[in-house]
């Protein structure tokens, strides 16, 4: 019996250290952790927009038999080539002219036609295409949140081009992002 309760006594040793073992390897777990918390926010801005206040406008151009072109830049200056020159009476020569507004003092993205827009008429069709923009690429709107973006381009007319007012069927679009 002695040693029933010696094997007991020692038992519950062996249970007393192990549970006490157990409870220290918790113990240095929890003191080897820390916390700490941090907020989240945002800032939601709002949408972008654009508007066209006017309309793209080559203004009268003479023409000869020989195919040629009318450049426009983002201000309104036109150069002719080839077959093409410009009469005195000059016909109101405007490039596009858009409003963007948005976010004050943040950039945008421009992204001008990538592809031609027809132009008809008592005559065939012409292509305006070679687009150009002030701001180019990318613009900033003010601390008012406003931007003036100019667009210009290219009108390609054929040899002996039927004299007549020409206008697109569909209108050429001025895509803005913010960046």
């Amino acid at each position: 019996m002695i040693f029933n309760l010696k094997n007991e006594s020692m038992k519950q040793m062996t249970k007393f250290l192990a549970t006490a073992i157990v409870f220290f390897a918790f113990s240095v777990v929890t003191f080897a952790q820390a916390s700490a918390t941090s907020n989240a926010s945002a800032t939601i801005v709002g949408p972008i927009g654009i508007s066209n206040t006017t309309p793209m406008n080559f203004g009268n151009i003479a023409v000869s038999a020989a195919l040629g072109t009318v450049a426009m830049d983002p201000a309104g200056a036109r150069t002719p080539s080839g077959g093409c020159t410009l009469p005195v009476v000059t016909g109101g020569p405007t490039a596009a002219v858009f409003n963007v507004t948005g976010a004050a003092n943040y950039t945008y993205a421009i992204t001008l036609p990538a592809v031609a827009t027809n132009i008809t008429g008592p005559g065939p069709a012409m292509a305006v295409d070679t687009w150009t923009s002030t701001p180019s690429g990318t613009g900033t709107l003010s601390a008012a949140g406003a931007e003036t973006l100019t667009v210009g381009a290219t009108l390609n007319v054929a040899g002996s081009q039927t004299a007549g007012n020409y206008t697109s069927v569909t209108p050429f679009t001025v895509t803005v992002n913010y960046n």
